[in-house]
């Protein structure tokens, strides 16, 4: 059995095949990102799903592409849980980035390949390899225009008073913007980002409003200047896309990309399908 897996900061999702590449299961877990999870909370995810349990041992080849992943010790970290969990597999550990590039470009095709869910990430792929120029130092200081960005710029502006009145009485409506109860979230309790990026539905909703209107395009144009316009073709090949945020804000994503003089390729909200048909391919 083939376990081919798309982890994000918020939700992981996973496909089986058999060795002909024909579909056994698919289901879901909360997010496996190793940055911000330990160890224990990793294996209670993975224990706890009924599919994933019952067929660990079937499990001959794992390949995970995952939030968080980009450094060797996160790789480690993450394939050292695995091997344990999966006695019986080989184990492929990648960054989430992988899965977007082989969810959207072709081998032997280039384009720069954009992450915008619950965080952010951008790379260069130049039909073979990838490039990327900048290292994400997640979500507290990078993560431009993601989910967990748009909920921190929401909260910020809910507590300075710069959210217009009738505005932040509908969001305050909506969520629960006790401080005490934003700083448990954000402080001693797993996923800040995850729980940051859950405000993010708010200005997907109210994206007509002049003041998410606003908000939106800043952080979208945030994140072409300091992630896609470094690179030099930024201008000449497709710039791709996955993940909700970029999903939701196609048309505004479109906008922006335009204004830029950038030529907008795919969008998909999830890679996982694009990721099985990458692997039917290589079975």
């Amino acid at each position: 059995m083939i376990l081919i897996v798309d982890s994000g900061a918020t939700k992981s999702d996973w496909i089986a095949l058999n060795e002909k590449g024909e579909q056994l299961f698919n289901t879901q877990t909360l997010g496996l990102s190793p940055e911000v999870l330990t160890r224990q909370v990793i294996e209670d995810r993975l224990a706890n799903n009924f599919e994933i349990s019952k067929n660990k041992d079937n499990v001959t080849s794992l390949y995970f592409y995952g939030a968080g992943c980009g450094t060797d010790r996160m790789k480690l970290f993450l394939r050292g849980i695995f091997k344990d969990f999966f006695p019986n597999a080989k184990i492929e550990v990648k960054e989430d980035t992988f899965a977007a590039i082989y969810a959207t470009t072709k081998i032997g095709h280039q384009g720069i390949v954009c992450i915008l869910g619950t965080g952010s990430n951008c790379s260069y792929y130049d039909g073979h390899q990838l490039i990327q120029k900048v290292t994400s130092l997640g979500y507290i200081l990078m993560d431009d225009g993601s989910g967990n960005f748009f909920g921190r710029k929401l909260l910020r502006d809910y507590y300075f008073h710069k959210m217009p009145q009738a505005l932040g009485i509908k969001f305050a409506k909506e969520y629960d913007l006790d401080a005490d109860v934003i700083k448990e979230n954000l402080y001693k309790q797993p996923n800040p980002n995850t729980y940051l990026a859950k405000f993010a539905r708010f200005i997907i909703e109210n994206k007509e409003h002049p003041y998410c209107r606003g908000v939106i395009d800043k952080g979208l144009q945030q994140f072409v200047n300091n992630y896609i316009m470094q690179f030099e073709l930024a201008t000449k090949v497709p710039v791709n896309f996955v993940g909700s945020i970029a999903y939701y804000l196609r048309d505004e994503l479109a906008t922006v990309l335009d204004r830029n003089d950038l030529i907008l390729g795919v969008i998909r909200q999830r890679p996982i399908e694009g990721l099985m048909e990458f692997h039917k391919e290589t079975i």
